[in-house]
């Protein structure tokens, strides 16, 4: 894990977004403490998100099927 100055993270922007594309990690400091933390995006979970949205969204549009005819008890039971 890399560390940077916030001045200096403010003056090489671009070359520490391309750092953190190859997957560096860097920690800003500002007057010697830590302040962020910047990392490689996860796109990973942005699709999930979106693919789970779609889910639920599709699962409201369709209509219940089969009989129920349980209670919430017998459901429990056991």
């Amino acid at each position: 894990m890399k560390t940077i100055s916030a001045g200096e993270a403010n003056r090489h922007f671009s070359t520490l977004l391309r750092d953190v594309a190859t997957g560096e990690i860097i920690t800003v400091l500002s007057r010697g403490k830590p302040v962020a933390t910047i990392s490689p995006a996860r796109l990973g979970d942005v699709e999930r998100a979106a693919a789970k949205l779609n889910l639920l969204e599709r699962l409201r549009q369709q209509t219940p099927a089969g009989a129920r005819h349980w209670t919430r008890d017998e459901l429990y039971e056991g």
